[in-house]
C-alpha cells in the first residue's frame, strides 16, 4: 500500500514567490465567479506596467489561421504583459453603435442537403484604423458584444491619491501566493519604510479583503478602490462609453457606490478600519495606525453581508484546505528525471489557476477572469479543456457549477437549430450568458463543441450521481442528441457529417463549403449518440432507435495510404500544422468501433515525426499526451507533456502564454494538462510501465470514462 501523499508539502512546495517586477509576473485571487489580479504589490497598484501593448491592426479572427499579415499581433518572450483586472461571470455590458444593427445581417447562406442554411459568418475588422465594409459593421459589433467588465481596482496610493508610478520604486521585493490558503503574500521596501500587504478572495462571496502594515500609513499613505475606464477600445461606429459613479457615504468608515457602465449596473461597499474619504472616481481608505484594513464587496444584483478582514481570511483558509485535502492529488516525489520538478509544478499551479478561473456560474473564457480575449467571452469548444479535469481529479462540484448555464442557453440553441433546418438544438462555438451565438468567419461551423454537454454531464454520471441528477439534465443530453442524429445524413447505408462545417483543426477555414466527415467529429459523434441512449435506458427510457442507427452506422474515418488517419475526408485530407484533432479520436475519447488502435499509433508516429509541433497550440500537448497514455506509451505521453515549444511554457504564476501570438494566459493548456495527467496516471494504475526515472504516485482519481488503455505495441 503506497503511502498517503502530503498534500500540504505537495501543494506549497510549488507556492509562486515573485522577487522582481515583470509585466507578466501577476497572482491571482478568486473564487470561479469574481477574481482579483495583483502585481507584486500584493495590489493592483502599476496598472499601466502590465497593460497589454494596443495593436492598432488587430483583426477579428477565432484563431491564428490565415495569413501572416492578418494575425494579431505577436509579443516577443520579453515583452508580453498580462494585465491587472478585477472581474466576474456577471459583470458584462454592450456598447452603443452610431446605427441600428440587425443580427440577420450578418448571414451568409450555404447550400446544403436541407436547401440554403444561414450561417452568421460576416465579421470584420474591429478597432482599425481602416474604414470597414458597411455589411460587415454588424457582424464586428454582435462578434464583440457584449464585454466583461473590469469592475474596478485596488491600489497602494499617496497621501494626494496618486500611485508610487513604477515598480522600481518597490526593493527587496518577495510576493509570495500561499496555495493551501489561497493568500497572497506581499513584502518589500517602498519610500524607506518596509510594507507588507495580505490579499485574499471570500470563496462564497463576491468579495476581495487586505490587510496592509506599515509606517507609510502613518504618513497619509492609503490603499483606494478606483473605478478606472473599460480597457477595451471602441470601433469607429461605436459611440462613447457611458459612465457614471453614484456615491452613499454610510459611515466614516464604509461608503456604497452604484457603478454604471453602458447596460451594467452594480453596487461596490468598501469598508474599512481606518476612515474613508473620496476622490474623482475613487474612495481612499486611510489610517491613523500602522495598520489598516479594507474589505471590497460587489453585489451584481443583492446586497451582501458585510464580512471584516480575518472572517474573509480564515473562510478562504478553510475552503483551499478542504480542495487540497479532498478529491485526487499526485505526486512526483521519489523521480530523478530532471523534468519532474517541473512537471509537478505545472500540475500543482493548474489546480489552482483552474479552480479561481474556470469553476463559475458559466463557462470560462479562455483567459478566464484574469483579462478579456474576445471581450471576455467563453468558446464552447473550450469547456471541456477547461472544466472537465474537475470531474477526472474528482472534483465535479466545480464542473457542475458551469454546466447549470445549458439550461438557460437550450431555447436559443434549439432556434439556431431550426433556422437550420434540424432539431433539438445547437450549441455555439462563441457566445456569452445571453447563449447569443457570435458572428465569425470560424466559429459558427464548428461541431466538436456540440457533444461536449454530453461528455461533461456522463462525467458526473459516472462520480454516482443519482436519478435526480440525470432527470434535471436529461433535456440537454436529449435536445443534443436530437441535432446530432438529424445533423448527420445517410448516404448508402452510413451516416456522414456533412459542410459547412471546420473541423477542431481549424486550418480547413477555406475549406468550410466543402469539408466532410472530420475523423475526431466522426468517433465524438458516435460515442456522445451511445452515451446519450445509456441515459435513456437508466432512466426507463426505451432507447432512441435514430440516435442508435446513427451512432452504429458512422462513416468510418478515411485513412491515408501511409496507413495513418486523415484530418478530414474531403481535400486537403490533411495540413500538418495546428492542432492534430485527429489524435483525440482516441484518446480524448475511449476506444470505440470507429478507430482502429493499431492505425491511431501509426498516426500518432507520423504526428511526432513530421507535424510543425511549433504552431501547435498550448492543449495539443495533452492531446498527444492523452492518446499515447490509452495507448499505453508513458513515456512518449510524458514526452509530449514537457515538449519545448513557445507555447508549451509556464510562467512562474503558472500561467501558458501562447507565444507567438496574443493570448498571455491560456487556461485550455491547464486543464488540459491536468486531463492528460488523469489519463497518465490511470494507465499507470493499470499496468502500464513508466520509463527510467519516473514515479508517479496517485490517489483519489476517479476512473475514465469507460476506461480502455492498452499495451503498447
Amino acid at each position: 500500500m503506497p503511502e498517503a501523499i502530503d498534500r500540504r508539502r505537495l501543494v506549497r512546495r510549488h507556492n509562486p514567490v515573485l522577487t522582481s517586477a515583470h509585466p507578466a509576473d501577476v497572482l491571482t485571487v478568486g473564487n470561479g465567479d469574481i477574481a482579483l489580479t495583483v502585481d507584486v504589490s500584493g495590489l493592483q497598484t502599476f496598472p499601466s506596467f502590465h497593460e497589454l501593448v494596443p495593436d492598432p491592426h488587430r483583426v477579428v479572427r477565432d484563431g491564428l489561421t490565415g495569413l501572416p499579415e492578418q494575425r494579431p499581433r505577436v509579443f516577443d518572450a520579453d515583452d508580453f504583459q498580462i494585465p491587472l483586472r478585477t472581474q466576474s461571470t456577471w459583470g458584462w455590458y454592450e456598447t452603443r453603435a452610431d446605427r441600428e444593427l440587425r443580427l440577420e445581417d450578418a448571414t451568409t447562406l450555404y447550400e446544403t442537403s436541407r436547401g440554403p442554411v444561414p450561417y452568421l459568418d460576416r465579421m470584420g475588422l474591429q478597432r482599425a484604423g481602416d474604414p470597414i465594409a458597411e455589411e460587415f459593421v454588424t457582424g464586428a459589433w454582435y462578434h464583440f458584444n457584449p464585454r466583461r467588465a473590469h469592475l474596478g481596482r485596488l491600489a497602494l496610493v499617496r497621501p494626494d491619491g496618486t500611485g508610487p508610478g513604477h515598480p522600481a520604486a518597490l526593493s527587496d521585493v518577495r510576493t509570495e501566493l500561499d496555495l493551501w490558503t489561497g493568500t497572497i503574500h506581499a513584502a518589500y521596501v517602498l519610500d524607506g519604510e518596509p510594507v507588507r500587504v495580505t490579499t485574499v478572495a471570500d470563496p462564497h462571496d463576491h468579495r476581495f479583503a487586505v490587510r496592509v502594515e506599515s509606517g507609510l500609513l502613518l504618513r497619509g499613505w492609503g490603499v483606494a478602490w478606483v473605478f478606472d475606464d473599460q480597457p477595451d477600445d471602441l470601433a469607429a461606429f461605436e459611440l462613447p462609453l457611458a459612465q457614471k459613479t453614484t456615491w452613499d457615504r454610510r459611515a466614516e468608515h464604509h461608503w456604497n457606490a452604484r457603478r454604471t457602465v453602458e447596460t451594467l449596473t452594480y453596487g461596490v461597499s468598501v469598508s474599512t478600519t481606518g476612515s474613508l474619504r473620496q476622490a474623482a472616481d475613487s474612495v481612499v481608505a486611510h489610517a491613523n495606525t500602522a495598520v489598516l484594513e479594507v474589505v471590497v464587496t460587489l453585489a451584481p444584483d443583492r446586497q451582501q453581508d458585510e464580512r471584516g478582514f480575518s472572517a474573509v481570511r480564515d473562510s478562504a483558509r478553510a475552503w483551499w484546505a478542504e480542495h487540497w485535502s479532498t478529491g485526487a492529488a499526485i505526486s512526483l516525489a521519489g523521480s530523478t528525471d530532471a523534468r519532474a520538478g517541473e512537471l509537478e509544478r505545472r500540475i500543482v499551479l493548474s489546480q489552482y489557476l483552474t479552480a479561481v478561473n474556470s469553476a463559475g456560474a458559466t463557462p470560462p473564457a479562455e483567459s478566464g477572469l484574469t483579462y478579456n480575449t474576445w471581450t471576455g467571452k467563453f468558446h464552447l469548444e473550450m469547456h471541456w479543456w477547461h472544466a472537465a479535469h474537475f470531474s477526472l481529479w474528482g472534483r465535479g462540484h466545480l464542473l457542475e457549477r458551469s454546466l447549470r448555464w445549458y439550461h438557460g442557453a437550450l431555447d436559443a440553441g434549439k432556434v439556431t437549430a431550426r433556422r437550420q433546418g434540424c432539431r433539438g438544438a445547437r450549441w455555439p462555438k462563441q457566445t456569452d450568458p445571453s447563449a447569443r451565438e457570435s458572428p465569425s468567419n470560424i466559429g459558427v461551423f464548428l461541431l466538436w463543441q456540440q457533444p461536449h454537454v454530453i461528455y461533461l454531464l456522463e462525467l458526473l454520471r459516472g462520480e454516482g450521481r443519482g436519478e435526480a441528477f440525470l432527470r434535471e439534465h436529461y433535456p440537454l443530453v436529449e435536445a443534443t442528441a436530437d441535432f446530432m442524429a438529424d445533423f448527420a445524413e445517410e448516404r448508402d447505408g452510413s451516416y456522414e457529417l456533412p459542410p459547412p462545417l471546420i473541423p477542431a483543426q481549424e486550418s480547413y477555414l477555406l475549406d468550410r463549403a466543402t469539408n466532410a466527415d472530420p475523423t475526431f467529429e466522426l468517433a465524438y459523434w458516435s460515442w456522445a449518440l451511445r452515451v446519450a441512449n445509456d441515459w435513456r435506458v437508466e432512466l426507463g427510457l426505451e432507447a432512441n432507435q435514430e440516435w442508435d442507427r446513427v451512432a452504429r452506422n458512422m462513416r468510418r474515418p478515411t485513412v491515408l495510404p501511409d496507413g495513418t488517419y486523415a484530418a478530414i475526408a474531403t481535400p486537403p485530407l490533411l495540413i500538418r500544422k495546428d492542432h492534430p484533432s485527429m489524435l483525440m479520436a482516441l484518446g480524448w475519447l475511449p476506444e470505440t468501433h470507429l478507430v482502429d488502435p493499431a492505425t491511431m499509433s501509426a498516426t500518432l508516429d507520423s504526428v511526432w515525426e513530421h507535424w510543425d509541433l511549433q504552431s501547435t497550440w498550448g492543449w495539443d500537448y495533452p492531446v498527444m499526451a492523452m492518446t499515447a497514455a490509452r495507448l499505453g506509451d508513458t513515456s512518449r505521453a510524458i514526452d509530449a507533456l514537457l515538449l519545448p515549444s513557445p507555447k508549451n511554457v509556464f510562467l512562474p504564476n503558472g500561467h501558458n502564454p501562447q507565444i507567438p501570438g496574443f493570448l498571455t494566459v491560456y487556461l485550455p493548456a491547464n486543464g488540459g494538462l491536468l486531463a492528460a495527467m488523469a489519463h497518465l496516471a490511470t494507465a499507470v494504475n493499470q499496468g502500464a510501465e513508466l520509463p527510467d526515472g519516473w514515479l508517479i504516485t496517485a490517489e483519489g482519481l476517479p476512473a475514465l470514462p469507460h476506461p480502455s488503455v492498452m499495451p503498447h505495441p
